[in-house]
C-alpha cells in the first residue's frame, strides 16, 4: 500500500506539470479508469481528439455512472492545455505511461495479496471471534487476527495486550508532578492497527451530541478519540479468545450497564459494522 501511494504521489506531480486536469476529473489516480486512459491517451492533445461516442463507450466500459460519462466528455472537450513545450510534454508523458504500468501491476498484486489474505483469514480457527467484534468487517478481522497472533497464552489480561500494542499510554511521576505521554516502545503497526480501528468504532457510534463525551474527553481530536476507543476496544477479544465465543453485545451493554457506565445510563445504542469502503471506479 506505501509503494501504490508513492507512486499515485509521483503520478500526480508529473501531471500537474503538464496535464492538470487530470487530478481535478478524478478524486483518486490510482484506479484501473485513470490508468487505461492515461495508456491510451497520456495527453490533453491526445485526448481531445478521441470522438464524443469513444469517450463514452470508454468510459462505459469502465462503469462510469451516466452523468459523470457526459460531464467528462463535456469538460475534456473545452480543456485548455496547461503548457505548450513539446519537449516538456512528450518527456513527462513517457514517465507517466511507465508509472501508470507500475500502478497497474500495484493493483493487481494487492488484488491477488487481498485474496490470499481472506482465504487464509476464513480458515483460521478464531477468526469467527474477531469477525464478530463491532466495526471490524471484512478489513479490520484479518489486521486484528494477525495483531493479537495464535499465541493463546501470550497475554494474560488486556493490560499486557494494551502495553505491548502501544495503545495504552505511560504515566510518569516525579515529586508532586505527573504527567502522561504517548509509548514510544511499540511495533509501530500494532499501534495503527488499534488506533485504525478505534476510529472506525468512532465513526460507527456516530458522534451524537449525548455519546461523544461519554466515549471521550471532551475537545480530543478524532485521531486521539480514536485511540481511546481503541484502547477500550482491546479489551474485548482476550475473555473471548479465552473462552472462544463470539461478542455478544447485548452481554458487554449489560456490563456497562451493571457498572453505571455512561455509555448505557441515559440511551440504548448499538455499534452498527462499519467497513472500510472501497475505492469506485
Amino acid at each position: 500500500m506505501a509503494e501504490r501511494t508513492a507512486q499515485r504521489n509521483r503520478l500526480t506531480s508529473y501531471l500537474k506539470i503538464y496535464f492538470p486536469q487530470m487530478v481535478e476529473w478524478f478524486e483518486k489516480l490510482d484506479m484501473p479508469l485513470v490508468c487505461d486512459l492515461l495508456e491510451r491517451w497520456p495527453t490533453l492533445e491526445e485526448l481531445q481528439k478521441v470522438s464524443p461516442e469513444e469517450l463514452r463507450t470508454f468510459f462505459c466500459q469502465h462503469h462510469c455512472h451516466r452523468g459523470f460519462r457526459e460531464r467528462r466528455s463535456l469538460v475534456i472537450g473545452g480543456a485548455t492545455p496547461a503548457k505548450e513545450d513539446r519537449a516538456v510534454i512528450e518527456a513527462k508523458s513517457a514517465v507517466v505511461k511507465v508509472i501508470v504500468q507500475l500502478i497497474r501491476s500495484l493493483l493487481e498484486g494487492i488484488a491477488e495479496l487481498d485474496r490470499k489474505i481472506e482465504q487464509a483469514a476464513a480458515e483460521h480457527p478464531d477468526f469467527f471471534i474477531f469477525d464478530s467484534l463491532p466495526g471490524a468487517g471484512a478489513v479490520m478481522a484479518p489486521r486484528l487476527l494477525a495483531a493479537f497472533g495464535s499465541q493463546r497464552d501470550r497475554y494474560r489480561c488486556a493490560v499486557e495486550l494494551q502495553t505491548y500494542s502501544g495503545i495504552a499510554p505511560v504515566t510518569e511521576r516525579s515529586g508532586k508532578r505527573k504527567w502522561v505521554h504517548f509509548r514510544w516502545a511499540c511495533p509501530e503497526v500494532s499501534a495503527a492497527k488499534f488506533s485504525r480501528m478505534g476510529g472506525l468504532l468512532y465513526r460507527a457510534i456516530g458522534l451524537g451530541p449525548g455519546l461523544l463525551p461519554a466515549t471521550t474527553r471532551s475537545g480530543q481530536r478524532p485521531p486521539r478519540s480514536g485511540t481511546s476507543l481503541g484502547f477500550q476496544m482491546d479489551s474485548h477479544p482476550i475473555p473471548l479468545l479465552k473462552d472462544r465465543v463470539a461478542y455478544d453485545e447485548n452481554k458487554y451493554l449489560a456490563a456497562l450497564a451493571t457498572r453505571g457506565s455512561p455509555l448505557v445510563c441515559s440511551r440504548s445504542w448499538a455499534w452498527p459494522a462499519c467497513e472500510i469502503p472501497v475505492d469506485p471506479e
